[in-house]
């Protein structure tokens, strides 16, 4: 059983990192913000900041590994999106 719970975890942070790394890699390549919703990404980078956390409380390697990548994603995109709409403009 703890194999099979190890294989989800990892099948999640491998699906949950390559459904962010699309939306990152095409704001940074092309600085395009304006169908993102500021708040959307500010929320998820502080939700997967809290899931580091918890991943190191509990040593779920998984866990952590999968939200430093998709909270500094969300953080580069929210970076982005600030400049953008409040410093750019």
């Amino acid at each position: 059983m703890e194999l099979f719970v190890t294989i989800i975890g990892y099948a999640a942070a491998i699906c949950m990192v390559l459904g962010y790394l699309p939306q990152a890699i095409h704001t940074i390549r092309t600085r395009e913000t304006d169908s993102i919703a500021l708040p959307t990404f500010m929320l998820m980078g502080l939700g997967g900041i809290f899931f580091i956390i918890q991943g190191a409380i509990l040593g779920n390697l998984p866990l952590v590994i999968t939200n430093v990548i998709t909270s500094v994603c969300s953080l580069i995109v929210f970076g982005i999106k600030i400049y953008n709409d409040y410093i750019k403009k």
